[in-house]
């Protein structure tokens, strides 16, 4: 992560009862250049990531016996625009998050969502996240086999009326709608995409 990052300039743990301690490391940078609306060009883009998730693999939960060694491992990503609302936030939830493949048995995969039952931060218009496809901000990690990479997955926060209509129409109509809008996923104030 520092290679493709750089240097944290915060970091937060978080341990949930029969978990593994997991970290949210904050990464400003300020090389943006395409500022949002309501944002001056040039307005930093924060970057929260997740450590000790990829610690263990995610196991499928049906599964009898959950395999210690393979399975997909994966670290969370998420990117807003700094500045117009405290973000800071979001680490706890963040944390909540990543613990979710130890604690509720979920395997995160791009496409898939996650819902956390309330707002990323207090007064935030997301409560849930779409996860994005790896390998844009921050390369896999290659690891010794039999171990799989740790894939880093980008988090596309969602209103709740995003949310439902990814439900119903699946990730990439949501994606193409969001597109199509020229939808800026990283301002922490953006309203829902029209979805009629």
């Amino acid at each position: 992560m520092r290679t493709a990052l750089g240097e944290p300039d915060a970091r937060a743990a978080v341990t949930f009862l029969g978990t593994d301690r997991i970290e949210v490391l904050r990464f400003l940078e300020t090389s943006d250049v395409s500022g949002a609306a309501g944002t001056a060009p040039g307005a930093p883009v924060v970057r929260y990531a997740t450590l000790g998730m990829s610690a263990r693999p995610m196991t499928d939960p049906s599964a009898v016996l959950a395999d210690p060694v393979k399975g997909p491992r994966a670290e969370l990503v998420l990117s807003l625009r700094a500045g117009a609302v405290d973000t800071d936030r979001v680490l706890r939830p963040l944390a909540v998050l990543a613990a979710s493949p130890q604690v509720e048995g979920v395997i995160v995969a791009p496409g898939g969502s996650l819902d956390l039952g309330e707002p990323l931060w207090p007064g935030a218009p997301f409560g849930s996240v779409l996860v994005g496809e790896p390998g844009g901000l921050v390369p896999d990690l290659e690891l010794d086999a039999p171990l799989e990479p740790v894939r880093f997955l980008p988090l596309l926060p969602m209103t709740d009326n995003e949310a439902a209509w990814k439900r119903v129409r699946g990730a990439r109509e949501l994606q193409e709608r969001w597109l199509a809008h020229g939808t800026d996923l990283r301002d922490p104030r953006r309203r829902s995409v029209p979805l009629d």
